[in-house]
């Protein structure tokens, strides 16, 4: 099992982690005691192994100097020297850990990227622009959010010219990676393993080196969320609309309203804006519905969401793509509204514990969360999609409320709040508890049917892999050559 699941780890790190990589593949400059070479006085000699400038001295006239080196060229594809310190160094700054991971296994990671993306192109494999450039503006507005920097400070601290360098070559990157991901996707669209395939994956594994699986358990809970009054609602909705009219009639500024009376905190650096794409689902459903029937420049009637109430300015439409602002306004809740939901989940723990009604039922029938009412109040795990929850794997959160917990056990009332700041009560319950084991075919026949399927998956692309590299111009030069390669990119057998 070793070989499935180690020989991976690397390859999946660094795929989750390149992402947030910015660095360009074309930039070429001089040390800290040179200016910067300009790109048309860069000459690359006939091996590709180096970049060189010619430098005027007082005493050594016509010196050349290293300024940069090709380290690889993959089909229509370059990497240089500086292209791979730089990924170490952002995977680093982005959180990832380099232990045991050298230099040679960031290069071999970057190669088979360029494959990836060189075949995707000659497959015709088609990505759109405007795909990239939403997920360009969304990781753009994620990091400002979380570092608190302005689109100029962004410019700044990634030593780019202008806002248009730093979107072209975060273009480029996503392209170049979403080009890969999608060859991957192609070689194994229609694989697929049979139960006897299962079957001979399982027992080929030695009994010793047999996955163990962590202690697995279902969560369910029933939530309460005090009642908003009307009156509430309306003084929310009658505000929006004094907002609205204040823009339309007086020329305020919708950006300022943002600021200064929304709701949604996370969105007031950026003035409440977001760009949302027709082909890819952002936001609810009513919100989307909303920002889609606009015209540039108008601001929609409030509307209600599941977080409170809205309106949404139109600020642009670039073909798919349309840059909105909203408002967020989240009617108050009373105190007896709050102390009436308290005493509405005190009373269902009360009935579920003297054996008056079950779980699940009181969850179908009392319990305000939509996404587990209809399922009994189980949870379902985002990742697996379905009920079961590995404990060593739980969101932190999640893991410590429901810590302490024996089977069968409801715990004490949880006061949460969500987000936006809204309060509501809850009862968490555990059930179906499978301790930490040593895999077993017939119990843990889906995780080892995953595993096979993943497998065979990894092999299929290490045999095209291995076909592409002998049908496609690869050059590795210097010091990089001496690195030892998983793949043959070498070529030497």
């Amino acid at each position: 099992m070793k070989y499935t699941t180690n020989h991976k780890a690397l390859a999946l790190t660094l795929l989750s982690c390149m992402a947030t990589a910015f660095s360009s593949a074309q930039e070429i400059k001089a040390d800290s005691t040179q200016t910067t070479v300009p790109v048309n006085h860069v000459v690359l000699t006939d091996s590709l192994q180096t970049t060189a400038v010619k430098t005027i001295d007082t005493v050594k006239p016509f010196q050349s100097r290293k300024i940069d080196g090709v380290a690889a060229v993959v089909g229509d594809y370059i990497i240089l020297d500086s292209d791979i310190d730089k990924t170490m160094l952002e995977l680093k700054a982005s959180g990832a850990s380099l232990q045991g991971v050298t230099k040679c296994q960031i290069f071999g990671k970057m190669l088979e990227d360029k494959l990836y993306a060189h075949h995707a192109i000659q497959d015709s494999i088609e990505v759109a622009d405007a795909e990239i450039r939403s997920s360009v503006d969304y990781q753009l507005q994620q990091m400002m959010a979380q570092s608190g920097k302005s689109m100029k400070d962004l410019v700044a601290f990634y030593d780019r010219s202008s806002e248009k360098e730093l979107r072209d070559e975060m273009f480029e990157i996503n392209m170049s990676q979403k080009l890969a991901s999608e060859m991957q996707k192609k070689i194994v669209e229609e694989i697929e393993v049979t139960p006897e395939e299962v079957r001979e994956f399982f027992n080929k594994i030695p009994e010793d080196d047999r996955p163990t699986f962590g202690t697995e358990l279902k969560v369910s809970q029933i939530v309460i969320e005090p009642e908003v009054s009307e009156e509430s609602k309306q003084k929310a909705i009658n505000q929006l609309k004094q907002f609205k009219a204040d823009v339309q009639d007086n020329g305020a500024s919708f950006r300022s309203k943002v600021v200064l009376y929304t709701d949604d905190k996370a969105s007031v650096p950026n003035g409440g804006l977001y760009t949302l794409n027709r082909k890819e689902p952002r936001m609810v459903k009513e919100f989307r519905e909303a920002a889609f029937s606009l015209q540039e420049g108008e601001i929609s009637e409030p509307f209600e969401t599941d977080f409170g109430f809205h309106i949404v300015y139109l600020e642009k439409i670039r073909g798919q793509e349309y840059d909105v602002r909203h408002i967020l306004l989240i009617p108050e809740v009373s105190q007896s509204a709050i102390k009436q939901a308290q005493d509405g989940i005190n009373e269902i723990k009360a009935l579920i514990e003297a054996g008056d009604i079950s779980f699940e039922d009181a969850a179908r029938e009392r319990s305000d969360e939509k996404e587990t009412r209809s399922e009994g109040g189980f949870l379902i795990n985002p990742e697996t999609q379905d009920y079961k929850f590995e404990l060593t794997k739980m969101d932190p959160e999640l893991y410590g409320q429901i810590q302490g917990l024996k089977e069968g056990d409801i715990s004490k009332v949880i006061t949460e709040a969500d987000r936006t700041g809204r309060v509501k009560f809850k009862i968490m319950r555990v059930t179906d508890r499978v301790d930490e084991h040593v895999a077993d075919y017939s119990k843990d026949y889906l995780k080892i049917k995953e595993l096979a399927l993943n497998e065979k998956r990894f092999k299929a692309i290490e045999k095209w892999q291995d076909e592409k590299i002998i049908d496609t111009y690869i050059k590795i030069n210097g010091e990089h050559r001496n690195c030892d390669f998983s793949g043959n990119w070498l070529k030497q057998n």
